[in-house]
């Protein structure tokens, strides 16, 4: 059992609510309203923005050149391959980047973004990537799931974008590092005395992780 899933374990009940949430599970069915995939979509695009710049204060908190690539990966994935994929769905809808970028953030992207990027100024860098690990390693998880369960059915899937997206090799092995990452941190910086703490941080990330799905679904109900 690696730090990842002893964070995961100790913080269960956080990890299901986030996990086997509403959102992704209408979004496996296909029943998600568009509106709420929608609204979900554009909020995550400011969502990256944010923690681009958690990895670029990953990058400052590095103490190895080690730390630092693995912070430039992180940033990489987000600039170059995530934020792609949301302005390439938002043109469905007539949104440009610009437009997405001037989008005023919802109270549950600030909440959940700043939150990350407090863990990582108040603390040391396995705070940080213990604070980022439920996206970025959730969303493999997640995806994953979801395709496995879909199988060939996910061809014509209204959400195959995403889930393809987060579902492939490239994904899958930013998630893997993320984990191999993890553990290298926890391996130097990590006591028993201290894991408690960071599992309920893991848990709080997790919990905001939650609440921006909901965030999607009730922006959905008000587009009524």
């Amino acid at each position: 059992m690696d730090i990842f899933d002893r964070l995961k374990a100790a913080a269960a009940a956080d990890w299901t609510s986030y996990v086997e949430h509403d959102f992704v599970r209408q979004m496996g069915d296909g029943s998600l309203p568009e509106a709420a995939f929608r609204t979900y979509l554009v909020q995550d695009y400011l969502f990256l923005i944010q923690f681009a710049r958690a990895y670029a204060l990953a990058t400052y908190k590095s103490r190895t050149l080690a730390d630092m690539r693995a912070a430039k990966a992180g940033l990489a994935t987000i600039l170059d391959v995530e934020m792609e994929l949301h302005v390439r769905l938002c043109e469905r809808w007539g949104l440009s980047a610009a437009q997405l970028e001037a989008t005023p953030e919802h109270r549950a992207t600030v909440a959940y973004t700043r939150f990350v990027l407090d863990c990582g100024v108040s603390g040391d860098l396995l705070d940080l990537h213990v604070a980022l690990a439920p996206c970025v390693v959730g969303y493999a998880e997640i995806a994953d799931r979801l395709a496995r369960a879909l199988g060939p059915a996910l061809a014509n899937h209204p959400y195959r974008d995403w889930i393809g997206e987060y579902a492939a090799a490239p994904y899958q092995q930013v998630a893997h590092d993320a984990r191999r990452h993890l553990d290298s941190l926890a391996a130097r910086a990590m006591t028993e005395a201290r894991f408690s703490e960071l599992a309920a941080l893991f848990g709080q990330a997790a919990r905001l992780e939650a609440d921006f799905w909901q965030m999607g679904l009730e922006g959905a109900q008000a587009r009524r």
